[in-house]
């Protein structure tokens, strides 16, 4: 096996950034906190080991005749949970970022996996990665909404009732629910409220954020 030469190994990085950029764009669209430029660096910054490994070995071959090129890409997925961590944040009693995180382990592998040179493999991976984190998406708002728990956060003007009609709101509309947090804020005369919700089959966050916006006093509204 020869050396990898200094035109394929830039091919191989502009295919892996390409692969990035598709599946970074998706973590961009859902406001997750590594979208696109983390993925395009991260997809990009593996491919280069795997080329590197692959290299350092048939440099020094004669020197080192049983190196093991999978050594320096075996690091990218061992360093690459310190970026997975980062991506994981807790609202109250619900996680966010799990699917971030994992997808960005497997854009590391798919890096590694063009720059070894299987680009059909790379870009079949990345296509099922990207119809994955399409669908389920669409499953999770479509079918499954009443069986997924939420946070919403609420900013109120300071009202005696307000925390009494927000409650009539989300009996309503609601399976399950339990207020995380409520902090009376007195110099700016504000109310923050955060809550755990389970919607009702049938009903959508949607529905929920409108009917919670036409109480008198809710002035901000956050869905995660």
């Amino acid at each position: 096996m020869n050396a990898i030469p200094d035109s394929e190994i830039f091919l191989r990085l502009i295919l892996a950034a390409v692969l990035g950029a598709i599946v970074g764009l998706d973590r961009e669209r859902q406001n997750q906190p590594a979208g696109l430029r983390t993925h395009i660096i991260l997809v990009t910054g593996s491919a280069l080991a795997m080329t590197l490994s692959i290299n350092l070995s048939m440099q020094f071959l004669n020197l080192a005749p049983n190196g093991d090129p999978a050594r320096l890409a075996a690091q990218v997925l061992s360093g690459i949970g310190f970026l997975g961590a980062g991506a994981i944040m807790r609202y109250g009693p619900n996680i966010k970022g799990l699917t971030t995180a994992t997808s960005l382990w497997t854009m590391a592998v798919i890096g590694l996996v063009v720059g070894a040179g299987y680009y059909w493999v790379g870009i079949g991976a990345t296509a099922l990665l990207l119809t994955s984190l399409t669908l389920l998406n669409w499953v999770e708002k479509s079918l499954l909404s009443g069986f997924v728990n939420r946070q919403i956060s609420l900013s109120c003007d300071f009202r005696n009732d307000i925390e009494e009609n927000v409650n009539k709101v989300l009996s309503q509309y609601t399976k399950h629910y339990s207020i995380n947090s409520l902090e009376r804020h007195l110099r700016h005369k504000r109310i923050r409220i955060t809550i755990t919700v389970k919607l009702r089959k049938g009903e959508t966050f949607e529905q929920l954020s409108n009917q919670l916006a036409q109480v008198n006093g809710v002035r901000v509204i956050g869905i995660e």
